[in-house]
């Protein structure tokens, strides 16, 4: 079926035009102006912004094995329900993917549940490389390496692995820098100092602090500039880290580049007195300098591109004493709208959020036609009310965990219509059945 968005205020390459754009057969046929069909259906987009579907290159599923916290199917709708269209799952679930057979199951999965566009990373270990090696750069969105103690036995701290693999792997490398005996040396001096039972969510950016995460990315990046790797650094959390990237260059040329989350931008430390273990996570949320510098180096291009790390855990596990209670948050159905208030406090523009979670991982990944509203490329794009309002509240949530630390906050803005590959995915509140979702490919040859 032809579809025409009819009178939409379209934001797409830096710029917002008023006009039509007309989807054939799962793809973008023509953009702006007026466009007539007479056998095409007609939506009018009167009073609202259309945007490409956001590209989240940072989530947690949980499957297989974690599936009490979500699944692909219920993440992948609280995504569409977002207005995220296409996404990059970790590879920390149980089992881990990192082997191809397991790597494979997750594709296998997705395909038969997920309402988004999907990519799955290959995980790394000390002992895996071989295996690592075997990824098709085409059909997978990169391989992670957890330099920092979050993910159990995926922790990859062996140096001679690490320059293993930044030597070898033809293909992008996302890590998660922390280092680990910096992180193990403070939890022991807090722990002496106030005993386990006393630790509070307010003592988790000391613990896990600005200098362990500087250290780690600082090392990540002396190897791939050493190996010539094409690197890409997850969820930089300090000021510290600013520094170490540039915006000297055009993004499509960087070979070292940067992430920054919704979460890090929008909490600080402050906020642990009022949400404790709900806004835990790893690398922690910092201090409210923390948080102005990366907006600065978002807003200047140091940083690339905005994702969610979405990690959801369930509401017990989370209640546990700050010790043995996860990390991680979800975020996944709010990150834009997240973004389109921070757009209503003067923070940043449509437009720069379009290049930042739309454009920018798309060029950051080399992904196949996807991230813009462009002729010839698919149907991916979310359509938003600037001027409606709603409050988080559970029965709205669609995260199987069935919370967020955004439970109670107005939104300024509301997601209308979410199409994934020209088809509803997504609709005033409801996240429709059909599973239209497609494995993401990657023009890496």
């Amino acid at each position: 079926m032809k579809i025409i968005l009819k009178d939409a205020s379209i934001v797409n390459e830096g710029k917002i035009i008023e006009g039509d754009l007309l989807i054939n057969q799962g793809r973008i046929e023509r953009v702006g102006g007026t466009i007539r069909r007479k056998e095409a259906k007609i939506k009018d987009c009167t009073g609202l912004h259309l945007f490409p579907g956001v590209i989240d290159d940072q989530v947690h599923f949980r499957e297989p094995g974690l599936t009490h916290k979500g699944n692909i199917a219920t993440e992948s709708a609280a995504a569409i329900a977002g207005g995220t269209t296409s996404f990059m799952e970790m590879p920390n679930t149980k089992p881990t993917a990192t082997t191809q057979e397991e790597l494979q199951k997750k594709y296998d999965t997705a395909a038969k549940s997920s309402h988004a566009n999907y990519s799955f990373f290959m995980g790394a270990t000390n002992e895996n490389v071989e295996e690592v090696l075997k990824t098709d750069p085409t059909n997978v969105c990169g391989v992670k390496i957890f330099m920092g103690s979050s993910t159990g036995n995926m922790l990859v701290d062996n140096r001679r692995t690490l320059n293993n693999l930044f030597s070898k792997v033809d293909m992008l490398i996302a890590t998660h820098c922390e280092d680990e005996a910096t992180i193990r040396r403070n939890m022991a001096k807090y722990i002496k100092k106030y005993g386990e039972e006393n630790l509070t969510a307010a003592m988790h950016p000391q613990i896990r602090n600005a200098q362990g995460c500087y250290k780690s990315s600082s090392m990540a990046m002396e190897l791939a500039k050493k190996h010539g790797t094409r690197l890409h650094i997850l969820h930089i959390s300090t000021a510290e880290e600013v520094k170490l990237f540039t915006n000297r260059k055009k993004l499509k040329n960087k070979k070292i580049t940067a992430e920054v989350c919704v979460h890090h931008l929008s909490f600080n430390a402050d906020d642990y007195h009022t949400l404790g273990n709900k806004i835990k996570c790893n690398p922690a949320i910092k201090s409210s300098a923390d948080q102005e510098a990366l907006w600065k180096a978002l807003l200047s291009d140091r940083f690339d591109i905005i994702a969610t790390d979405h990690a959801p855990h369930t509401k017990s596990e989370k209640a546990k004493p700050y010790a043995n209670a996860p990390s991680g948050l979800p975020l996944v159905q709010h990150s834009l709208s997240m973004m389109l208030n921070h757009y209503k406090a003067g923070r940043i523009s449509l437009e720069r959020i379009a290049e930042k979670m739309c454009h920018a991982p798309s060029i950051c990944f080399k992904l196949k036609e996807r991230g813009y509203l462009r002729e010839g490329y698919f149907a991916d794009m979310v359509l938003v009310d600037l001027n409606k309002q709603f409050t988080v509240e559970k029965k709205n949530i669609q995260y199987k965990c069935q919370w967020s630390p955004l439970e109670g906050k107005t939104m300024h803005s509301k997601i209308i219509t979410t199409f994934v590959n020209g088809k509803a995915a997504y609709n005033n509140g409801k996240v429709l059945k059909r599973r239209v979702g497609e494995r993401l490919q990657f023009d890496n040859r």
